[in-house]
């Protein structure tokens, strides 16, 4: 089997002094992600290393259905202990955004909870996979709001599902597919979108590094969050 390859970059942006993003680049697993620990809420990077941790740590060799049962078990098992975290330390929630890419015989799977995203970058054509979970989103789908609105709303921040969320399960929406040789997929944190537009990203996309393409065009451009691009390439069967 010939492995997709991948790049990953992460960068505490030019304002925080510290980095609560994640990230899984696991190649041997034909599985990846980026955590981003919910801004605002204490210990967010305990979050995010735990879900990061977590993943890595899944047995090789798993087929679709078992990979797809252990990420969700392993993600549930994180959001109980998040849970028990905040509630050992006084907090009304330690938790994380969280996307997942997994890649078995021809097909992916992306699972998520939050706003951070994945991408897939196909034939020059740049499609969004995951849908936010936020507060904005949730506007826009009831048709109060633009998605050009969206993007500068004053609630922007505001996440309506995440790992270790007051109120939340634990549980992973999923978007299944197939892939095609050439194929380029993005997961990244919010600190991305939020400064580079979509066609920023098809193009920088395309770049020998794109990972490290684009935190460094996030970071020229401000990147007040923190920053984290996962781009995972399906190979052609030549390759």
């Amino acid at each position: 089997m010939i492995l997709a390859r991948s790049f990953a970059a992460t960068h505490r942006g030019t304002v925080r002094d510290h980095n609560e993003d994640n990230l899984v680049d696991a190649p041997a697993l034909q599985l990846w992600a980026v955590a981003d620990g919910a801004g605002g809420h204490e210990a967010g990077e305990v979050a995010s290393g735990m879900l990061a941790d977590a993943l890595a740590d899944l047995p090789l060799g798993m087929g679709p259905e078992e990979a797809l049962t252990r990420i969700r078990r392993a993600v549930i098992d994180v959001h109980g202990a998040l849970r028990a975290e905040a509630e050992r330390r006084g907090k009304s929630m330690i938790a994380s955004t969280l996307v997942v890419l997994l890649l078995r015989g021809g097909h992916f799977a992306a699972l998520w909870a939050g706003d951070s995203r994945i991408y897939l970058l196909r034939d020059g054509v740049l499609t969004q996979v995951t849908r936010d979970h936020s507060l904005v989103q949730t506007l826009v789908d009831q048709g109060l709001i633009s998605a050009a609105q969206a993007e500068s709303h004053p609630q922007a921040n505001v996440i309506t599902r995440a790992i270790g969320a007051t109120g939340d399960t634990g549980e992973l929406d999923k978007v299944l597919g197939a892939t095609a040789p050439g194929d380029r997929f993005l997961l990244c944190s919010d600190g991305l979108t939020k400064v580079l537009d979509e066609a920023t990203i098809a193009g920088l996309l395309l770049a020998e590094d794109p990972a490290t393409a684009l935190v460094e065009a996030t970071l020229k451009k401000g990147a007040r969050d923190n920053v984290t691009a996962v781009v995972v390439q399906v190979p052609s069967p030549a390759a």
